[in-house]
């Protein structure tokens, strides 16, 4: 009987392992990094979503006075931040939640539509928790390593726009145009790797979403 129940827990821990999310561990450390953040009264502004927000060492200074909670986990999909809603953004209790997912979607081959469905999933989770929580959506950005995409981009970002429209606790903010001169992409404003933005590139955003922050 032991040895039943052994190999028993032995198989159930190990199937567990095997079948842990590929950001479980990523997940775990920004727990920790924000453990004191859970669940407080005080009202905290979440951004999330994928290795642009992930990399954004300097939002907390961007926007002073305000409780910055980021959460962004690189090479991230919509389908990911719709696993990890519950760790990611409601155990904050957030008044607002920006969050940008999309760019590395599309970059995967991933169908529009079933993008725009796991992020109405993630929205409609985020209103069952609070009602009155503001959503703000940000655009998918332009970069140079990922021009060749940019008609699925700016298609994924009409819809995202169409979206906000419909609900009024839903804002679209665009970070696509500032990122252009003219018809071609700053070329200045990322670093070695053409995708990732560069402090340049962040002052765009900080410019541009400054005028959503609640």
């Amino acid at each position: 009987m032991r040895v039943l129940l052994s190999f028993f827990l032995f198989i159930t821990f190990f199937g567990f392992s095997q079948n842990k999310h590929r950001f479980y561990n990523e997940v775990q450390k920004l727990q920790e990094k924000y453990s004191s953040k859970r669940n407080s009264t005080q009202p905290s502004i979440v951004f999330t979503g994928s290795s642009s927000i992930k990399y954004w060492k300097t939002i907390q200074k961007d926007f002073p006075n305000k409780n910055i909670i980021n959460t962004g986990f690189g090479g991230s999909t919509a389908e990911d931040l719709l696993f990890f809603t519950d760790d990611l953004i409601l155990a904050y209790n957030p008044k607002q939640v920006f969050i940008y997912e999309g760019d590395n979607d599309i970059a995967g081959n991933r169908n529009c539509n079933l993008i725009l469905t796991q992020l109405k999933q993630i929205i409609t989770k985020i209103k069952s928790a609070n009602t009155t929580t503001q959503i703000v959506l940000i655009s998918v950005k332009p970069s140079i390593a990922r021009w060749h995409l940019k008609k699925d981009y700016k298609k994924l970002n009409r819809k995202y726009k169409k979206i906000a429209k419909k609900d009024p606790n839903i804002s679209y903010v665009d970070v696509w145009k500032p990122m252009l001169n003219g018809n071609k992409v700053k070329t200045d404003i990322f670093t070695k790797d053409n995708l990732h933005m560069n402090a340049k590139g962040y002052q765009i955003w900080q410019s541009v979403i400054t005028n959503y922050i609640n």
